[in-house]
């Protein structure tokens, strides 16, 4: 089974909760799937409802396509390869007013639809084309070994949101065959079902610390 921790945890309460478990980073900063990091430059990936229209990752595509009080979509971002200096902010560009559903669209996108519509067929479309022989082997792995995925979010409800969506949680849907679309016309959590999933969370993390460890040397592992 593939879970998602939280990359700012300590590795040791990791491995106590997950005692036989491969833990895998999904970051930038993984020496072995750095690949599937939206800010990793594959090159040549399309913006959706862009015709001839491509940028050097996922990132690029979410960030450039947003629109600010005081800007519009940044076309620039499309071709930075460096993996920095990619996110546009409220304080400096001002209050975000949606996302431009492509880079000449009239319709502004809120956030749910825009998540939807531009960020997850854009990181589909990585996993298809640009990542996938090692998506299939995390997968053949995950077969008979359960795997934790390292990312710094750990929002896996595409209709959560309050936080922002996890591309490690994408990437276990993708394996698991349960990758979310915007054909299934699926709905935003109200207030009152995201204050749920919050208690949920807390109450999983709580309960992590009571689960006894293997005496097993467990160590990140590069399968």
């Amino acid at each position: 089974m593939i879970y998602i921790a939280n990359k700012k945890r300590k590795l040791e309460r990791i491995q106590k909760e997950y005692p036989q478990a491969d833990i895998l980073d999904l970051t930038s900063k993984s020496a072995y799937a750095q690949k599937l990091s939206p800010f990793y430059p594959h090159m040549n990936i399309p913006v959706p409802n862009s015709p001839g229209v491509t940028a050097s990752c996922v990132e690029a595509v979410w960030q450039g396509l947003k629109v600010f009080e005081h800007e519009d979509v940044d076309v620039r971002l499309f071709s930075n390869t460096t993996m920095k200096n990619i996110k546009r902010t409220e304080r400096v560009h001002g209050k975000t007013k949606g996302h431009r559903f492509g880079i000449e669209g009239n319709e502004l996108l809120d956030y749910f639809t825009a998540r939807m519509r531009i960020y997850l067929p854009t990181y589909k479309y990585v996993l298809d084309n640009c990542a996938h022989s090692l998506v299939m082997k995390i997968a053949e792995r995950a077969k008979d070994h359960d795997i934790v995925f390292l990312d710094y979010n750990t929002n896996i409800d595409v209709r959560n949101t309050s936080s922002p969506l996890s591309h490690a949680g994408l990437v276990k849907l993708y394996i698991e065959g349960n990758y979310p679309s915007a054909d299934q016309q699926l709905r935003p959590l109200s207030a009152e079902e995201i204050k749920t999933a919050r208690q949920t969370r807390k109450a999983k993390r709580q309960g992590s610390g009571r689960i006894k460890s293997s005496n097993r040397q467990i160590e990140l592992t590069l399968f």
